[in-house]
């Protein structure tokens, strides 16, 4: 028997229409996820300069937050937001060319150094939420490089103007993090957009029997998805208040 309900294409789903349908474009917990590890990878460095931090999350909450999710909603509607074609585009191209103008600033304090950072972002961004190449950056292991490794190198040597063991040692936790974010979220999503119902039973060996459903499935994926977002930035907030006291 399928579920009474079509659920949320995702549990932070706001209701559709109007500004809810921005909200749920952010992947509000996702976003700052991987803000997070911006900030790690900033307080990882030597030095931590404030202006290079805030600089920094900004460029990403553009180029992820905004455009990397208004791509991605707008190749195939993932999100079911009533969101015009007209607006993501607007808004892809409005939150990549906010990043690189951040980026260029940043090579101006920086160095050099930053310039293979931000020649890669953005390509990155297109090739994994367009699907470009027949999907081949579109993988759970491009998922990890791009959304988790990249962040903690690029504020690295943002802050630190080269690349140490210190900034390789931090990507690697995040690509880790990343794929453990993945392996949760993957089967999360397919039962919430693409399962019409689940049905069967769990028969235990004290002889009890309980319902198998998708409520079931679902509820410790998303129990350790959201207890990761929040263990996240709680982590990451923590070394911005240590390094920046």
């Amino acid at each position: 028997m399928a579920d009474a309900a079509a659920p949320r294409p995702a549990f932070y789903a706001a209701r559709r229409g109007g500004w809810r349908d921005w909200w749920t474009l952010l992947h509000p917990p996702y976003t700052a996820w991987h803000l997070s590890y911006v900030v790690i990878g900033a307080c990882l460095a030597p030095r931590v300069q404030t202006s290079r931090l805030v600089a920094t999350l900004l460029a990403f909450f553009l180029a992820v937050g905004v455009a990397a999710h208004a791509l991605d909603e707008l190749h195939g509607r993932p999100l079911r937001t009533r969101i015009p074609a007209g607006a993501l585009v607007a808004a892809t191209v409005f939150g990549l060319a906010g990043a690189l103008a951040l980026g260029v600033v940043g090579v101006a304090r920086v160095g050099w150094v930053l310039v293979p950072f931000i020649v890669l972002g953005p390509p990155l961004v297109v090739a994994y939420n367009a699907e470009l190449f027949g999907g081949v950056v579109h993988t759970d292991l491009g998922f990890a490089l791009a959304w988790g490794g990249f962040p903690v190198l690029t504020a690295y040597v943002a802050q630190a103007g080269a690349l140490r063991l210190a900034g390789v040692l931090g990507a690697a936790a995040a690509v880790a993090l990343s794929a453990a974010q993945r392996s949760l979220s993957t089967p999360a999503r397919l039962l919430r957009r693409r399962v019409a119902g689940v049905e069967g039973t769990l028969t235990y060996e004290d002889g009890r029997v309980g319902a198998l459903d998708r409520a079931w499935l679902l509820a410790p994926l998303e129990r350790a998805l959201r207890a990761m977002s929040w263990g996240m930035v709680a982590l990451a907030t923590a070394l911005a208040v240590s390094r920046l006291a």
